[in-house]
């Protein structure tokens, strides 16, 4: 299997393609700010073609080059539909204006394909499949996307902006709630195997087995013990989330 990624735009927001191997066709998962260059010069390093984008979520980081990119190669974009409308509506999205003069250009609205991501999906692609799990918190529409293990590469998780190495997505915009963000950790990333490779929509990769070790509250547990193991890790006397040991604030970069 192929995975390349990349940081773009302002924010440095992971875009990924994936493919089986080089040569063969991909799926682009949240080519966002600035991201359509990176895109187009990874297919031609690796001599890809696209089939389809998928997004973890709405946010202008994650999805500002959606419709260059889809419109390039004619391929439909996957989103959850609560987040949908941010694809048209970024400012809305993120409660505050984003200074597009800042930003640059920017194509804002929807590609010519949109279909919509639901739970418990199945999705093949590329000759790929992608689990969704809808993981609300960071916004009301967010997905994570995960590849089964095979007999070489472990399973691979595209956590968006739900968990980073060593923090978790913020949850202070439109749409986010700490309480869905915590449920979200324990029902999508406590039962994933240590092994799991997690491509984060911020940040370096890490492997569920490093992130347990860093926090030491993901043993699984019972489900009434979930919410306050997290509560209790996760924030601080006064509610705030914990920062990073690094002294980073609660995500790594972006909205």
């Amino acid at each position: 299997m192929l995975i390349a990624g990349f940081p773009a735009g302002a924010w440095g927001t992971n875009c990924y393609l994936v493919a089986p191997a080089a040569g063969e066709e991909c799926v682009i998962i949240d080519p966002g700010h600035q991201a359509a260059e990176g895109v187009e010069e990874a297919l031609r390093k690796h001599r890809l073609k696209p089939v389809a984008v998928v997004l973890t979520h709405g946010h202008l980081d994650h999805v500002a080059s959606v419709v260059p990119v889809c419109g390039a190669h004619d391929v439909p974009a996957w989103i959850h539909p609560e987040d949908r409308y941010m694809m048209a509506d970024p400012e809305k999205a993120l409660g505050r204006s984003i200074g597009m003069p800042l930003l640059g250009e920017l194509t804002v609205g929807e590609p010519d394909d949109v279909r919509e991501l639901t739970d418990g999906a199945k999705l093949g692609l590329a000759g790929l499949e992608f689990s969704v799990a809808h993981a609300p918190g960071h916004t009301k529409g967010s997905v994570t996307f995960q590849m089964p293990e095979t007999t070489d590469i472990p399973s691979v998780f595209f956590s968006g902006d739900l968990l980073f190495a060593g923090s978790i997505g913020r949850t202070d915009l439109p749409g986010g709630d700490m309480a869905e963000m915590l449920d979200s950790l324990a029902r999508v990333c406590l039962p994933l195997d240590d092994s799991t490779v997690v491509l984060s929509g911020h940040g370096s990769q890490t492997t569920m087995m490093c992130i347990r070790d860093r926090e030491r509250v993901w043993t699984p547990l019972p489900d009434e013990e979930c919410d306050e193991t997290f509560r209790e890790h996760l924030q601080g006397p006064q509610g705030h989330v914990r920062p990073d040991p690094a002294g980073q604030r609660q995500v790594p970069g972006g909205p």
